[in-house]
């Protein structure tokens, strides 16, 4: 049980990890000031999850690695973050869209987990469900105000909801580690997790007047498994350079 532990600890962490990078690319390109601002909260936000997450596997590995070890030096393979969040930024409709769909999955995976019988667990979740909660009430209102706002909003919206759609299908279906830490009692009933994402969706698309697509299909990739697409390893080359090309600085 541990090491299917640590696996959904680095699934958490990883996430988190990339899509704060990817907030961080916005820094000084973002729309707005308060906008910039707002995106690098929710991507700093993120980096503080991601290290408690991955501390805590690191803890549990007990091989000499700590959460900075697993963020930079670690290869592409090895991350089992989500496919969602290493899609690129695209424009700002598209960042919205990927960071709704993570928010809503990632609400209801923390609620599950404050109810967690690892005390660990439960604690970090419980930290991250204060943040998360905020996330989602900021990305669901941009997809209201952009799903419901001016033409070029609208279309702009309509356009981003197939390029990053596919990959929501990691946010519902639930694998065989999962459901092993569900019967344990670790982490919240995966089937939860899906219908209260699809219900947020729904709800927010609803009020955006966007159409809702049929559920996404499984297919060859997956960043559970360390299957990523091309975007991940390019990201990783810009997010590691410093600490592989010096590796023994000090900060």
């Amino acid at each position: 049980m541990t090491d299917d532990l640590i696996q959904y600890l680095l699934r958490l962490g990883d996430s988190a990890m990339v899509q704060a990078q990817r907030l961080c690319q916005w820094c000084g390109r973002a729309p707005a000031l308060e906008e910039e601002l707002a995106l690098m909260n929710v991507g700093l936000d993120l980096v503080g999850q991601a290290r408690n997450w991955l501390e805590y596997a690191a803890e549990l590995s007990a091989d000499g690695r700590d959460a900075d070890h697993l963020v930079f030096r670690r290869d592409e393979r090895a991350y089992r973050n989500l496919l969602l969040v290493e899609q690129p930024n695209g424009d700002y409709a598209l960042t919205i869209l990927k960071q709704f769909f993570y928010d809503a999955w990632h609400f209801a995976v923390l609620q599950g987990l404050v109810r967690s019988s690892d005390e660990r667990l439960q604690a970090i979740a419980s930290k991250a469900l204060k943040e998360v909660t905020y996330h989602l009430r900021r990305s669901g209102e941009w997809v209201e105000r952009l799903g419901d706002g001016t033409e070029e909003s609208r279309q702009r919206m309509l356009a981003a909801l197939p390029q990053v759609w596919r990959y929501t299908v990691e946010l519902v279906e639930a694998d065989a580690l999962e459901q092993r830490l569900f019967h344990s009692g670790v982490i919240g009933n995966p089937e939860q997790v899906a219908l209260d994402w699809q219900t947020q969706v729904e709800a927010t698309f609803e009020r955006a007047t966007l159409p809702v697509p049929p559920a996404a299909s499984h297919f060859y990739l997956s960043g559970r498994q360390g299957v990523h697409s091309e975007h991940l390893g390019l990201l990783l080359a810009e997010m590691q350079f410093l600490p592989r090309a010096y590796p023994d600085a000090i900060w």
